[in-house]
């Protein structure tokens, strides 16, 4: 696994827009405030040409012009990391344009993004053997005060933190809107862990994962290199971080089984599973845990769930790729993650 180099003070955060852009309110507002911040931070700014663009379907602008963007500002010597600006629908369609062989070739460079993103964090480690990081897109720095998950996402990004917590409370309703850019998240639900089976877990492997809808779309097409890659690192064996946007508790069920018969979990060492966008469904008798332990239990290894990952924020800061071991201590989890 190829590790970048870390942000260093004075670098430059290049921005790219490969799903959805800031250009609408109160993403516009939340990205300028964050810029702000990075600058006066110290830190030089890059953003690319679609990062406030709107013209696209479900993505900021065309596929060819997303997928140019990653190619340019990947490639690209004037910039030290990226940032995605943020989550949307189509960026799958981007990847008809990205040479992930060129990037394969390319000095590795830290990418950072999440739900829709996944369709680049979770490649460029499958296809490219270069650790990513699956947290926070850019507008959310934008935020006063600055919530411990985007202290940790950027003491992922500078080298200063390899171990991150679970947080303490979630967010159930934004206060973020048009008229408040800045509204910080409004944590008042306690965060409550849970394992399967119940009690204290640890697990070691390699970091694997994104948004369960991205994933499954992966699967079977030309970019799924999955079981080359879970063969490759079979000696350390993989924890599996999975979350979810769109789906409905039987879409997660689908997409475990689907994911499971296309092989992806040989070599599983655990799940490390995120509160769904759908925290709290039942559906003709599913809820989200049987929609993902009925499936997974068979491979007797330890399930963490309700985590603090994905669409439900805060959400931990995680390095694709990166050796990791995950414990459960009661309701307190910690991932500590190493470059190897």
């Amino acid at each position: 696994m190829r590790y970048p180099e870390f942000l260093k003070p004075g670098g430059t955060i290049g921005f790219i827009a490969p799903s959805f852009g800031c250009n609408i309110e109160p993403y516009y507002s939340a990205f300028e405030y964050a810029r702000i911040q990075w600058k006066q931070d110290g830190y030089r700014l890059d953003p690319g040409p679609n990062c406030f663009e709107g013209s696209g379907i479900g993505i900021s602008s065309t596929p060819q012009r997303c997928g140019q963007e990653i190619m340019d500002y990947y490639t690209s010597d004037k910039n030290d990391i990226l940032i995605s600006c943020g989550g949307g629908e189509l960026m799958c369609e981007d990847l008809d344009f990205v040479d992930f062989s060129r990037l394969a070739e390319a000095k590795p460079k830290w990418f950072m993004g999440y739900s829709d993103n996944t369709n680049l964090t979770f490649l460029l480690t499958t296809l490219c053997d270069v650790a990513s990081v699956y947290g926070p897109c850019a507008a959310a720095f934008g935020m006063a005060p600055r919530h411990p998950a985007l202290y940790d996402a950027m003491d992922i990004l500078t080298g200063k933190k390899w171990s991150i917590h679970g947080y303490d409370r979630y967010e159930k309703e934004s206060k973020k809107d048009a008229l408040h850019p800045r509204a910080p998240y409004f944590v008042t639900e306690p965060c409550e862990r849970k394992s399967f089976p119940a009690g204290d877990v640890v697990m070691e492997g390699r970091l694997l994962g994104g948004c369960l809808d991205v994933l499954v779309n992966i699967l079977g097409t030309r970019f799924d290199h999955v079981p080359e890659f879970t063969e490759k690192y079979s000696r350390d064996g993989i924890i599996w971080f999975l979350e979810s946007c769109d789906l409905n508790v039987m879409g997660i069920r689908r997409a475990i089984w689907q994911m499971k018969n296309a092989g992806w979990f040989r070599h599983v060492k655990g799940f490390l599973v995120g509160r769904p966008l759908c925290h709290g469904q039942n559906l003709m008798g599913l809820d989200q845990y049987h929609a993902v332990i009925d499936l997974l239990e068979e491979y007797q290894v330890p399930i963490v769930m309700d985590l603090d990952l994905g669409h439900i924020p805060p959400m931990m800061p995680l390095v694709t790729g990166s050796m990791a071991r995950a414990a459960l201590k009661g309701n307190e989890f910690t991932i500590e993650m190493r470059p190897e």
